[in-house]
């Protein structure tokens, strides 16, 4: 498939004259290799510009200077990108998943996919994951000759990083991992876990700003603690806020670090010479065990002081009420919905692909448009 425009990759690299290929046959691209052509396709995705009024944590309204779907999943890629040159990984196949993995995602984050999966219970349920693969398999209707984005195997691959054994029967190659246990691509991997080094240290970062959790109480966790006081001691008297930005910044660099040194260190001791063989091996990129327990502490604090901060939880249950309810009213009279999903629903044969074609409609809201939907269909006054 097409040029590779990445030498000097490992053995157990992704390459894109390795790919296997697209679900409907293209051309090789031009002065580009097949993975950048993905990244390219993603970027310019609708799907992609909709993640900057998606939540992180704090609805998009609440401030500008909180984290969005579209600021995390650009963290991602950077983050994913420096780990996978440093191993001598395919960098151009590292980003296009990064920057895709959330295409998914509904408004309101984990709490719109939540109400949207407790919608679907009946018809088949809803994974963020699953609906990033959707999203770019079929929703996207950007070419004259096919649904989707038609990228390539090893990027729908990396894009789906989980996925319920029911729904894996139905993807064929794409879903045999799940199956037989095996691993994706070491630049998938890589993502996976640079995915989790963004949204934390983003939202200790956002916590802090948002004043839902304090330095006091981050000083009790042992990896935020140990890089806010050396912070101090090379710089005594820094400002309050740029002390926070440079513990931050010093938490990433070393999490980012042992990453890579814990990795290689893996990948030395497996010593797989292609992509197959790494799908063999147990999953080669990981922390080491120290920091991997300072990682989960850091995600335990969060979940339990911020996630679940009386003011994020109302928001939470004001999220799932507008979700559920935008559900009901769609599902039940399809003539609500805008003309082409109108169309989608009231074609669909079944109840089944009815509730899917509405799911997809409401996936694909942002913070505010579902917010608006609401207001239209419920507010007493609002035409």
């Amino acid at each position: 498939m097409g040029i590779d425009l990445n030498p000097g990759l490992a053995p157990y690299a992704a390459t894109d004259a390795a790919s296997r290929g697209r679900r409907h046959p293209e051309p090789p691209p031009a002065e580009r290799g097949e993975f950048q052509r993905d990244r390219d396709r993603i970027v310019h995705s609708t799907a992609f510009r909709r993640l900057e009024y998606k939540t992180q944590v704090f609805v998009n309204h609440e401030g500008d200077l909180f984290r969005t779907r579209l600021t995390h999943s650009l963290e991602v890629a950077q983050l994913a990108r420096g780990i996978a040159r440093s191993l001598r990984l395919n960098e151009d196949l590292t980003e296009a998943i990064a920057l895709a993995h959330d295409l998914g995602h509904t408004p309101f984050g984990h709490a719109g996919q939540d109400a949207l999966n407790a919608c679907m219970a009946d018809y088949g349920g809803f994974e963020h994951n699953l609906q990033s693969l959707r999203t770019v398999d079929l929703l996207e209707e950007r070419y004259a000759d096919f649904d989707g984005l038609n990228l390539a195997f090893e990027t729908r691959e990396g894009i789906l990083k989980h996925c319920s054994p029911a729904n894996a029967r139905t993807l064929g190659e794409l879903g045999l991992r799940f199956l037989e246990k095996t691993q994706p691509s070491l630049e998938a991997q890589i993502c996976n876990l640079a995915d989790e080094i963004a949204y934390n240290n983003h939202d200790v970062d956002d916590g802090l700003r948002s004043g839902l959790i304090t330095l006091e109480q981050l000083e009790e966790v042992p990896l935020f603690a140990g890089q806010i006081r050396a912070a101090r001691e090379a710089h005594p008297g820094l400002a309050a806020r740029r002390l926070i930005h440079e513990t931050v910044r010093r938490m990433i660099n070393v999490l980012a670090l042992d990453l890579m040194e814990q990795s290689r260190s893996h990948i030395a001791q497996a010593a797989p010479s292609s992509p197959d063989e790494v799908r063999a091996c147990p999953p080669l990129v990981a922390f080491s065990p120290d920091m991997f327990q300072k990682q989960r502490a850091l995600k335990t604090f969060l979940r339990e002081n911020l996630y679940q901060h009386f003011r994020v939880r109302r928001m939470t249950a004001k999220a799932k009420r507008i979700i559920s309810e935008l559900f009901q009213a769609f599902l039940g009279d399809p003539r609500l919905l805008p003309p082409q999903y109108q169309e989608k629903c009231l074609s669909a044969g079944d109840e089944f692909a009815a509730a899917r074609a509405v799911s997809d409609y409401i996936a694909g809201m942002t913070d505010r448009y579902a917010m608006a939907e609401h207001r239209r269909l419920f507010a007493v006054g609002e035409i």
